[in-house]
């Protein structure tokens, strides 16, 4: 995530800021140019000023009036949502305030995936564009019918449960499961990978590509997902896939792949926007050093300046949060056969998979 200024008074902002704390401006997010627009009200709409500011007209994306979006669309459209909101099919019921704030956090998280998805150019369709096209909904459990909401993806349809963005209850479930790393981006860049694995693979003409570093997917889905519950991680998973529920089946070895790219790509990128350098007084080898000074989205960085920026300042964080006396940000290790992986799914969003 690059780090953004205020175009009237170049201080430095956030991803998700809707106003300057130096000027006061409005501020708003233009995906298109991938810039923080400084707005003045101008009628019903608002007019881009300061640095690069054309006077052009802008309208929040219809989310921001529930404090859940601060994207721009064009003044002049017709499209109320912005390209991240458009895709929602179904949100929680608004007239619960602790749904709407668990809603927030669900679309922080959303517009960071997109963020990712478009600084990789990647395919977008709506439902109302296409039946298989893609398409969120934040459920709540039922109690009265005793309906019970599962995080899955089904023909791009991706359905998250709400309770994901209360973060004991996302704790709990990650310690039931036994996973070391749970959170909402988290779902979402998994979720999303299933989509891309029909929109890439499947219908990209990939398959016997994708089954040849990932393995046969024609393997019976819900009998992989009953063994793997019932037995747990396959033996010695570590030195071949990314994560335990990774083995489970090709599909899900895919789609932790996909999400971990993600993880790292766009870490990787705050990295450069904030200037990191990682140089071990102790490291006379220089194993764990290195500058990120790349573009990691751009077409022609390779998946070996990726993962080598990667193994330093996964190292880095990790210890700094030991410092804190928290848990590592990036509990994994990513053996030959996860990066000869990672670096398919590189090849595959740039499309170079032959």
């Amino acid at each position: 995530m690059k780090l953004f200024s205020c175009p009237s008074c170049d201080q430095v902002v956030f991803f998700e800021n809707v106003v300057c704390e130096r000027c006061n401006h409005a501020l708003g997010y233009e995906p298109a140019s991938n810039a923080m627009l400084a707005l003045e009200p101008t009628g019903t709409a608002f007019t881009s000023v300061g640095r690069g500011g054309d006077g052009r007209q802008w309208r929040y994306c219809t989310n921001y009036d529930h404090g859940v979006c601060n994207w721009v669309v064009p003044g002049d459209g017709a499209e109320p949502f912005c390209v991240a909101c458009r895709h929602n099919l179904v949100v929680p019921n608004l007239a619960d305030a602790a749904n709407v704030a668990l809603w927030q956090k669900m679309e922080i998280a959303k517009r960071r995936l997109f963020y990712t998805l478009l600084q990789l150019n990647l395919p977008l369709v709506t439902r109302a564009e296409d039946a298989e096209g893609l398409g969120f909904e934040f459920l709540s459990n039922d109690p009265t019918s005793g309906q019970h909401v599962m995080t899955g993806h089904d023909d791009g349809l991706i359905v998250i449960a709400l309770a994901e963005a209360d973060d004991a209850e996302r704790e709990k479930r990650r310690t039931a499961m036994g996973e070391p790393y749970r959170t909402l981006l988290g779902h979402f860049r998994h979720e999303i990978g299933h989509w891309y694995w029909d929109r890439l693979v499947r219908d990209g003409g990939h398959l016997d590509a994708c089954r040849a570093v990932f393995g046969d997917d024609t393997l019976d889905y819900n009998a992989a997902l009953q063994a793997h519950y019932a037995n747990g991680p396959r033996p010695g998973w570590q030195g071949e896939y990314v994560s335990t529920y990774a083995g489970a089946h090709p599909w899900e070895d895919f789609a932790e792949t996909w999400a971990h790219y993600f993880h790292i790509t766009d870490t990787l990128d705050t990295g450069r926007a904030w200037g990191f350098v990682v140089n071990p007084r102790v490291d006379r080898e220089d194993v764990l050093t290195a500058m990120i000074n790349f573009n990691v989205f751009a077409p022609t960085t390779t998946i070996a300046n990726i993962s080598d920026a990667w193994l330093a300042l996964a190292a880095a964080l990790n210890a700094l949060n030991r410092s804190m006396g928290a848990a590592d940000p990036y509990p994994f290790v990513l053996s030959e056969t996860v990066l000869r992986k990672l670096g398919f799914i590189h090849d595959l969003v740039h499309g170079r998979v032959n």
